[in-house]
């Protein structure tokens, strides 16, 4: 086998090359993206990710007073301070004087929360952090109806995926009211006990050894028909 190594020299010209020419029209002039990375571009959350944690380290290492712990999530970071009030503004300062572009917002804990993402962490009475779903106050517990015109597996997930988040994200305090909660939720929007059961306890898989499919057969979702001809195929 034949192998043709790339100089890194090629290698930085073909990410500037995908990474820079970004032009669009609006009404009949061009425009030319001039900073940042290239708008739609796979390739721009990685290296926009590579330049922040490189941020993170020269920030963290240049300031006066360090945080205990530092986490980020692609634009979000959750940060302990042991430095008081005062000191936390400073070092907010320092954060937005790094870059013009890049500037951060604060927002600190209150009555012992703080949101993060998804989830509340929160102060307890020993001074532990705990941690559980958090709702945004705007939230509506709107999701797919059971009677809209979907295809069961659809609805089925959207019950899945909120229990799989309650099991993940909270500790074993708040899980048990937060699966209460859902199921609240899903009985708003419809669902039955047994089906919100079969999200919540799902059934053990068992290994079964099957021949493998010769043909892939793909059919739009109609609720008249579509169980009895994915049946027949099948």
């Amino acid at each position: 086998m034949q192998v043709r190594l790339v100089r890194p020299v090629f290698i930085v010209a073909l990410y500037k090359h995908v990474l820079t020419p970004t032009y669009f029209c609006a009404n009949g002039q061009f425009y030319e993206q001039t900073d940042g990375v290239a708008m739609g571009s796979p390739l721009s959350p990685v290296i926009a990710n590579f330049y922040m944690e490189d941020f993170d380290m020269k920030a963290i290492k240049k300031a006066t007073h360090k945080p205990v712990y530092w986490y980020r999530y692609v634009d979000n970071t959750f940060v302990i301070w042991p430095h008081g009030q005062e000191k936390l503004t400073d070092f907010l300062n320092h954060l937005n004087g790094i870059h013009n572009n890049i500037q951060f917002n604060m927002e600190i804990e209150e009555e012992g929360n703080l949101p993060f993402l998804d989830i509340n962490v929160y102060r307890k009475v020993d001074c532990s952090l705990g941690h559980k779903v958090y709702q945004k106050p705007t939230h509506t517990n709107l999701y797919l109806h059971q009677k809209s015109h979907h295809h069961p597996a659809n609805k089925h997930s959207v019950l899945s995926s909120l229990v799989h988040r309650a099991k993940t994200l909270c500790d074993q305090e708040n899980l048990a009211p937060e699966l209460t909660f859902l199921t609240n939720v899903f009985k708003q929007n419809g669902y039955s006990h047994q089906q919100i059961q079969r999200a919540i306890e799902p059934a053990t898989l068992t290994n079964k050894t099957e021949d493998k499919p010769m043909s892939t057969a793909y059919l739009p979702y109609t609720q008249t028909t579509y169980g009895r001809l994915s049946r027949m195929l099948a």
